[in-house]
């Protein structure tokens, strides 16, 4: 049985100031929740009889709820079995990227979907930090949650001034960009250590980080006639995560 206080609750998690607020987020459905059980202990579950843990679980956080109630907290249009309340991580307190390792600077995000997918992508390649500007979207956020799949526990998201970062960085340091003005991606020499940075969906990367860029990178169209003038930023982001990796085992 769920109560209206908590069907409100949960209701408001949809916005990021409420989120903000109670310091935690809403996840959905069992491979999304189950990946996140991993690495988090949930503030509440709650659950139709149909959904089995895969391991022993607290039951003082589990709620069994009917079909219908699932219904009334859910923000899919077709809900899971599962839905479960989990606290926002403690964002690193620092900001240095590791040494001889891949991270991603987003610069601008602001779809949902392509920042869920983008984490997803990040997690496959094993990019394990993410930088987001603060006017990025919120990766707590229903949709955001739902679109990693489950990545959102593998990957460390920091919000920060990607200004301020780059400028910390040693001069030495490779930050690549991709830019339509850039290099051809395929010809240009790639280190395994460095942050990729993307850009917002409509206007690409800010004129302040793209002072930063050091490597600037191109995705060459190879459509001879006419074709779109550039890629949805998921698929660029995942084209140029691919390339970085093929480059490591060759």
């Amino acid at each position: 049985m769920i109560s209206k206080n908590q069907i409100k609750i949960i209701r408001q998690l949809e916005q990021k100031k409420f989120r903000r607020l109670r310091n935690c987020f809403v996840a959905e459905g069992p491979k999304v929740v189950g990946d996140l059980l991993h690495h988090y202990r949930p503030e509440v579950l709650f659950a139709t009889d149909e959904w089995q843990p895969e391991w022993s679980l607290d039951t003082t956080v589990l709620t069994r709820i009917t079909d219908e109630e699932l219904h009334r907290i859910s923000f899919l249009q077709n809900p899971q079995q599962v839905l479960a309340i989990f606290p926002i991580p403690k964002q690193s307190s620092s900001l240095c990227p590791l040494s001889s390792s891949l991270a991603l600077a987003l610069d601008g995000i602001q779809d949902p979907g392509n920042l869920g997918t983008i984490i997803r992508i990040a997690d496959w390649f094993g990019i394990d930090t993410i930088y987001c500007s603060k006017d990025s979207a919120d990766a707590y956020s229903p949709k955001v949650v739902q679109a990693t799949m489950g990545s959102l526990a593998h990957v460390h998201i920091i919000y920060c001034d990607l200004q301020q970062l780059f400028d910390t960085l040693p001069p030495s340091y490779p930050i690549y960009g991709t830019l339509l003005d850039g290099d051809n991606i395929y010809q240009q020499p790639l280190s395994q250590e460095g942050i990729i940075v993307m850009g917002n969906e409509g206007n690409g990367i800010s004129e302040a980080v793209r002072q930063r860029v050091t490597h600037r990178l191109l995705i060459p169209n190879f459509h001879q006639g006419e074709s779109v003038e550039s890629l949805n930023v998921a698929i660029a982001t995942a084209i140029t995560c691919s390339e970085f990796r093929r480059r490591s085992t060759t």
